[in-house]
């Protein structure tokens, strides 16, 4: 058998292995109690929005594309939601600490404003997560009014 066919053999072998190594799925049932839906106030239209543009990556319950069943797709995704939740987990916002829920939300406008979220290479595989001005400005009013009455809530307390 020549060098190449053997290298090719391997390559395959290889691949074949691996995707037998599956990572674990990031799913729960419902809500818990921590999620950001049950500290703040989220309209319909943000809540379509950071579901279609945020939660698969920012949230402990990810819908999975087809493609992670493909190793290493399914790893290099993995890892991204690993990433991502630990810059912020919406599932979890609830046991933040106050300055730190302003400060989510503080960077939660300048990057969308900024352009850096969602991610290119999230968009480029998910069309419907591309912001439009007006979903930007829906969400950056959001985090404002949000921002304000979490303020208030502190000076009370």
């Amino acid at each position: 058998m020549s060098r190449i066919k053997k290298i090719g053999l391997s390559i395959l072998v290889v691949f074949s292995a691996i995707q037998f190594m599956q990572p674990v799925r990031n799913k729960s049932v419902g809500l818990s109690a921590t999620d950001i839906s049950k500290v703040l106030n989220i309209p319909d239209s943000v809540q379509a929005i950071l579901g279609n543009a945020c939660f698969d990556c920012h949230s402990n319950n990810t819908n999975y594309p087809w493609y992670v069943n493909i190793q290493p797709m399914g790893w290099l995704m993995t890892k991204h939601i690993r990433q991502g939740k630990a810059a912020l987990n919406f599932s979890e916002f609830g046991s933040y600490s106050a300055r730190r829920r302003q400060s989510k939300l503080k960077s939660i406008a300048d990057q969308i404003s900024d352009g850096d979220m969602p991610l290119s290479s999230y968009i480029w595989m998910h069309k419907k997560a591309k912001l439009t001005n007006d979903e930007k400005g829906l969400i950056i009013n959001w985090v404002q009014r949000s921002k304000d009455i979490l303020s208030i809530k502190k000076l009370k307390e």
